[in-house]
């Protein structure tokens, strides 16, 4: 099962339908209650120990004061992808109101409040790819150009593969076990400066550059991986 976000409802009915399949014997990838119950946003509040201060709400009155606090923030809904929507607010940003009035539509939406990491201006936005809990050994930085926040190739970022630091490690090993258990045999874990920004459950990328340029065979270890499950 692979759709970009958005998660709307034909993509919970798909999960219901697969679900059915599973039942009667499938193997069904990524599982569909896994799906349906890992936000990629909101599910980095399963692993505290890994991210930087977050918040999820819809009280614009609670986003001032975590932008009082840390001073820096970004600022996304929850459902979207590829940076859409994504804003850095400093204290001295006039427009901060009308940013947590638009994501929140006026208190009415969950929006995501996380702690601004400035590791993502040199190190960028790394992309671990985890193949049945396991992490591939590289992971692929995307770097903002200048006039750009944001981390995503498809705002334009620059894909740098590089080898996974120890944090990333550590953060992988935290995470991919816990996932593999439940059904997820192919993840994608934001990490910026250490810390996790998302847990990409739906359609994660980086398979291809990064075999690009590390001459890895990612794809035929994913299909390793499902064959053994469907051994078993």
């Amino acid at each position: 099962m692979r759709k970009d976000p958005p998660f709307d409802m034909e993509y919970v009915y798909t999960t219901y339908i697969l679900e059915r399949a599973q039942m009667q014997g499938a193997l069904v990838v990524n599982r569909p209650q896994g799906l349906r119950d890992m936000n990629e946003k909101v599910y980095t509040a399963w692993f505290p120990q890994c991210c930087a201060p977050t918040l999820i709400t819809r009280n614009m009155a609670e986003m001032q004061a975590f932008l009082r606090e840390h001073g820096k923030i970004v600022v996304k809904p929850l459902h979207g992808m590829g940076g859409r929507s994504i804003f850095v607010v400093t204290q001295d940003d006039k427009n901060t109101g009308v940013i947590f009035e638009t994501l929140t539509d006026y208190g009415q939406r969950f929006a995501i409040v996380q702690r601004y990491v400035p590791e993502i201006v040199e190190s960028g936005d790394a992309r671990v790819l985890l193949v049945d809990g396991e992490p591939v050994p590289f992971a692929l930085a995307r770097i903002p150009t200048a006039t750009d926040n944001r981390g995503n190739l498809a705002a334009g970022a620059q894909g740098v593969g590089r080898l996974l630091t120890e944090r990333e490690r550590w953060v992988a090993g935290e995470i991919g076990p816990q996932l593999a258990a439940k059904g997820m045999l192919f993840v994608g874990l934001d990490v910026i400066g250490g810390y996790v920004t998302e847990i990409n459950v739906t359609s994660p990328t980086g398979i291809r550059e990064l075999e690009k340029q590390f001459k890895l065979d990612i794809a035929g270890q994913f299909i390793d991986a499902v064959t053994r499950r469907t051994i078993r």
